[in-house]
């Protein structure tokens, strides 16, 4: 007879939890390793009452935004490796609906994150609950449904019964390396509370093998023959080598090879800045070198990477008339992009594959193509070094200096946060990455709000390293609470807080599609419909300081290197505090290498639109469907 226990549906959800690991090349993890969660009605009684019964072994985090916990355990798992993660529980109403953009995010960047929102009752006993939707034509619609497009696997359980099979496909998905993503179970609060006998094999524990796909010899075979026959070769490193560990790969390859490395937003650090095949970042954000590579290459190796508008310059970017491409990538979705060949298959693995193959039949670039990109490369960093340097130690820095100031002070062992605004350019063409896992850019999603919450999550998997979260006034002040987070559960991150008054990057945009930067600048009315008046009065500073965070505030570039070093050397919260000044031709970040797709109004009386739209109209001539 089938030994039985009897839990409700919340205590049996996090007992299995407990029970599920996942293993990848002898590396064991647990797969969720803590809990997030708010409490309302909706989850209190329920799981609320089930992380209280396990707190020996599930640990909870307090949050105070129900999207920043999915940040904070996205940030997590991406640092993890992807094999452990974090999950989420919320009341009904808009404590679930807050999860969506998180959840957005976490399946667009392909991280697993396992959302747990309460649902309203399934047996119906009062209708409509406390914060329901009713939906006249469907009663089995819930908020909860808003969640279905964002997430990988989605179910209600609306029986006990029913968690067993659905908590199963939940955790196949969330490890599977293809499939992953935000994962929902919505919980009525009805049944969350209802007991059930439960079978113990349930909670047995579990080993789930995250899996590296071998690439189909035919697909291997001809992948070896299109490197063989390319003269201009060019890899473009997506956030796929990272997530396949396949650095140590690619740099082999490279080295094999001499086949230069341009890297997305999500595969920087894929190589070290100072590796001699890497070139930087490619794209609409990319460096000059990588560029013009891109632009003349008569092959793409895309490892790992979804091409983006931004990283395939909106169509643009791809000139040579012979051009093709070659795909690795574990998504047979992504393989095919561009009409490209695939190569369906892990990264890593497949890496050694392709460098063995072609060691083999002596496959090298041509030295002049290696000489063409290494000075390329020098000069170009010989601009960074312009954008760096700050020859007036004791005048309000530039952003690109801030980074300069921040770049003297860390090394390996430190990891960077950002998410949007007019840093992710900056940092794509000007940081030098130091390790493969130092930068860490959420650009799938550009979610601003992101880097406070998503900086716990990887302190939380990296205690004994340097995690600083870098953010703009406009991102501050989406997403601050997460402070409040850091200071209760002590976790140190560094936060290096930039005010420029305003929405920098969309401000730049606006101007040159023709929008004069309406709605940008955080400054008062001034009378004519615009918001061009004196700067808010406002001081973040002191609201960061009102959290609880401890706040050093520079005003000049020899305070802030003294203050990132004090920061840097902090065992508690510490924010840094800089206002920056509009950045001159010297020391101002390089333009965009590479146009953007953004339409301009085919129709306006203001020239300003009218000569954006002249140019868009050039631009977008230049597109081109690789077919």
């Amino acid at each position: 007879m089938t030994s039985t226990t009897r839990l409700t549906v919340a205590q049996a959800l996090v007992r299995f939890l407990t029970a599920q690991y996942t293993e990848r090349d002898g590396e064991r993890r647990r797969l969720i390793s803590a809990t997030w969660g708010i409490f309302g009605h909706g989850n209190v009684a329920g799981i609320g009452q089930a992380l209280v019964e396990y707190a020996a072994d599930m640990p909870y985090h307090q949050g105070r935004n129900e999207q920043a916990m999915v940040h904070a355990a996205v940030g997590y798992a991406r640092q993890s490796g992807r094999l452990s993660t974090h999950a989420v529980t919320t009341s009904i109403g808009p404590g679930a609906t807050n999860l969506v953009t998180g959840a957005a995010l976490a399946t667009v960047n392909r991280l697993p994150v396992l959302l747990l929102p309460g649902d309203v009752f399934a047996a119906r006993p009062a209708d409509p609950v406390l914060q329901q939707l009713e939906v006249p034509y469907a009663g089995d619609v819930s908020v909860n449904d808003s969640l279905r497009p964002v997430s990988r696997y989605f179910d209600r359980i609306t029986r006990p019964e029913a968690l067993m099979p659905s908590a199963l496909q939940a955790v196949r998905v969330l490890t599977d390396p293809a499939e992953t993503g935000a994962v929902t179970l919505a919980l009525p609060q009805d049944v969350q509370a209802e007991a059930y006998d439960w079978p113990e094999e349930f909670f047995a524990e579990r080993v789930w093998t995250v899996r590296r796909p071998q690439a189909d010899p035919a697909e291997l075979a001809a992948a070896v023959r299109a490197v063989r026959a390319a003269r201009r070769p060019l890899v473009i490193a997506g956030g796929g080598v990272h997530h396949s560990r396949a650095e140590a790969a690619l740099a082999a390859f490279a080295e094999a090879t001499r086949v230069p490395v341009a890297a997305t937003q999500a595969g920087k650090g894929a190589l070290r800045w100072d590796h001699p095949q890497d070139v930087g970042g490619v794209g609409h954000t990319g460096t000059a070198t990588a560029d013009e590579l891109a632009r003349t290459a008569d092959l793409v190796i895309g490892v790992g990477t979804r091409y983006t508008d931004f990283t395939t310059a909106s169509g643009t970017l791809f000139e040579n008339p012979d051009v093709r491409f070659l795909n690795l990538n574990i998504a047979a979705f992504d393989g095919h992009k561009l009409a490209g060949l695939p190569l369906v298959a892990d990264a890593r693995d497949t890496l050694r594959a392709l460098t063995g193959s072609l060691t083999e039949h002596g496959y090298r670039v041509a030295g002049s193509y290696v000489a063409e990109y290494t000075e390329d490369k020098e000069r170009w960093e010989q601009r960074v070094d312009a954008c760096y340097e700050a020859d007036e130690p004791d005048i309000r820095p530039t952003q690109p200096q801030v980074l300069g100031a921040l770049d003297e002070i860390v090394d390996e062992s430190d990891i960077v946060v950002n998410a949007a605004g007019s840093l992710p350019g900056d940092l794509h063409k000007l940081w030098r990455t130091r390790s493969r896992d130092q930068y860490h850019l959420e650009y799938g999603y550009s979610c601003m709000g992101y880097e406070i919450p998503a900086a716990i999550g990887v302190k939380l998997a990296a205690p004994d390293r340097p995690v600083w979260a870098l953010v703009g006034d406009g991102t501050y002040l989406m997403m601050p609470t997460e402070i409040v987070t850091a200071v209760q559960e002590g976790v140190a991150i560094k936060l290096l807080l930039v005010q420029n008054h305003g929405y920098a990057s969309i401000g730049g945009l606006s101007e040159s599609v023709g929008g004069e930067r309406f709605g940008t600048a955080y400054r008062f009315p001034a009378g004519d419909g615009t918001h061009t008046g004196a700067p808010l009065p406002v001081d973040l500073a002191a609201n960061a300081a009102s959290l609880g965070m401890r706040v050093l505030r520079a005003k000049t570039v020899r305070d802030l290197r003294a203050a990132l070093a004090e920061a840097r050397a902090a065992d508690t919260p510490t924010c840094v505090y800089v206002e920056t000044q509009t950045a001159d031709t010297v020391s101002g970040a390089p333009p965009a290498q590479a146009w953007w797709d953004v339409p301009v109004a085919e129709t306006a009386t203001r020239s300003s639109a009218v000569k954006a739209r002249e140019l868009y109209e050039r631009q977008v001539s230049t597109r081109r469907r690789h077919l």
